[in-house]
C-alpha cells in the first residue's frame, strides 16, 4: 500500500471502532492517551504518527530513527513522510494536531541518535518526550502492531475532534438563542475582551483585537488588512514588516504597520522597527506598537523623535484595550460588527495559535455577557 492507502485504512479502522479501543495493552493504551490529548504540547502525537507510517511503508526501518542522519540502513525520513502525507491528511480530516511538522520544533530538529528509551529530549512537559519514545519502542520491539497503534490514534484525534465540536456547537447555539437580546455596550465588549486576554496562552488575541477592527470598519476607512500569518512565523520569514499591515483600498502598498507585544515595548523595539522601515522599497505611514503591558513615557518619547529621521513615519506605542476602547466609542454603531468580526477570528485560528479552550472561553465569557441572568 502507499502511505496516502495506509493512513485511509487506518482511518476506516479507527472511523469503525468509534468508542471501542483498539489497543487490547492497559499500559500502552494510556501511554497514548497521554500522547494523543496532551494540550499543551501537540508535537508528540505528530512525530508518532510520521514514525508508525514510515515503519508501516517500509517495514525494515526502525520506528525509533526517523532521521537520515543517523545513517544506517533502517533509518528514514520522518519529516518526509511528515511533511509530504500527514499534512494533506491532517487537513482533510481537521485533526486536532499541530497543522505544522512536529520535525521543525526546537526539540525535534537537529538530531543524528535513535529515538530510544533514556534518550533525553529537552522540551515539555517531559513525560510527553518519554512516552512518546516509549511507544515507538513498543512497536519496534513488537509489543504491539505499527497498524493498530496508528488506527488507535487517530481513534483518538477523532473523538477529540468531534467533542470540541460538539461543545463548540452548543456554545454558537445558546448564542444565536440569545441573538434578541439588548446589544451589549461598547465598555461591556471591553470588559469581555479583558477577561479574554486575561486567560492563559492568549497571545496570539491582541492581533486578533486589532485585526477585528479593520474587518468592522474597514470600507468606512477605505483601507484593507493584509492576511493574518502564521502565529509562529518570523516575520524575517514571511517578509512581513509586522503582526498585521494595513493597504489602501485598491492599492496593495503598506501604509500602517501594528506590531503586537505581551510585554513592555523597548527602545530595541523601536530600533528594529526603524531597521524594517529602512530597508521597504516605500515608506509608510504609521508604525504602531501595541501592547498589553505598560507603556514607558521614555520609549514614547524616544519613538516621537524618529518621525523626521524617517523622513515621515510615525512610530508610537498603543494600549491594548484601549485602542479597543476608543475604537468601539468612535464607531459605536459598529460594536456587534466588531465583536462578531474578533469572534469569526478566534474561531477560525488554527488550534496551533489559539486553543480550542480558548476559544470555549471566549464563547462561554459572552455567553455570560450577553445573558447575566444564566
Amino acid at each position: 500500500m502507499t502511505p496516502e492507502q495506509i493512513l485511509a485504512s487506518a482511518f476506516a479502522s479507527a472511523h469503525n471502532a468509534k468508542a471501542t479501543p483498539l489497543v487490547p495493552h492497559p499500559e500502552i493504551l494510556a501511554r497514548l492517551e497521554y500522547v494523543c490529548h496532551c494540550a499543551s504540547n501537540r508535537a508528540g502525537v505528530r512525530l508518532l504518527m510520521a514514525c508508525l507510517l514510515g515503519k508501516l511503508d517500509r517495514p525494515r526501518v526502525d520506528p525509533r530513527k526517523p532521521y537520515t542522519e543517523i545513517g544506517s540502513e533502517d533509518s528514514f525520513s520522518g519529516r518526509t513522510y511528515d511533511e509530504r502525507y500527514l499534512t494533506p491528511f491532517i487537513h482533510q480530516h481537521q485533526l486536532p494536531v499541530n497543522l505544522t511538522t512536529a520535525f521543525l520544533t526546537p526539540t525535534l530538529r537537529n538530531i543524528d541518535q535513535p529515538l530510544v528509551i533514556g534518550r533525553e529530549l529537552i522540551g515539555r512537559p517531559r513525560d510527553l518526550y518519554q512516552k512518546t519514545l516509549e511507544l515507538l519502542d513498543d512497536v519496534a520491539e513488537r509489543r504491539i502492531s505499527g497498524e493498530v497503534m496508528l488506527a488507535e490514534v487517530l481513534r483518538q484525534l477523532l473523538m477529540m475532534r468531534d467533542e470540541r465540536r460538539a461543545r463548540m456547537d452548543s456554545l454558537l447555539v445558546s448564542l444565536r438563542q440569545q441573538s434578541g437580546s439588548l446589544a451589549l455596550s461598547s465598555e461591556a465588549i471591553v470588559n469581555l475582551v479583558r477577561q479574554h486576554l486575561a486567560c492563559n496562552n492568549s497571545s496570539r488575541l491582541p492581533v486578533l483585537v486589532v485585526a477585528a477592527a479593520y474587518q468592522a470598519a474597514g470600507s468606512r476607512l477605505a483601507e484593507t488588512i493584509l492576511p493574518l500569518q502564521s502565529h509562529n512565523a518570523a516575520d524575517r520569514q514571511t517578509g512581513a514588516l509586522g503582526d498585521i499591515e494595513i493597504c489602501l483600498a485598491d492599492d496593495d502598498a503598506v501604509v500602517t504597520v501594528y506590531e503586537m507585544k505581551m510585554r513592555r515595548v523597548t527602545q530595541d523595539d523601536v530600533d528594529a522597527a526603524l531597521v524594517k522601515i529602512a530597508r521597504m522599497p516605500h515608506g509608510i505611514d504609521n508604525y504602531l506598537f501595541v501592547t498589553t503591558d505598560e507603556i514607558s513615557p521614555q520609549v514614547c518619547e524616544y519613538a516621537a523623535t524618529v518621525y523626521e529621521k524617517t523622513e515621515g513615519v510615525e512610530i508610537a506605542v498603543l494600549d491594548c484595550l484601549g485602542f479597543l476602547r476608543h475604537f468601539l466609542h468612535f464607531f459605536h454603531r459598529l460594536r456587534m460588527d466588531y465583536l462578531n468580526a474578533y469572534q469569526e477570528l478566534l474561531l477560525s485560528e488554527p488550534d496551533s495559535a489559539v486553543r480550542p479552550a480558548l476559544k470555549e472561553a471566549f464563547l462561554a465569557l459572552r455567553q455570560a455577557a450577553e445573558c447575566p441572568e444564566n
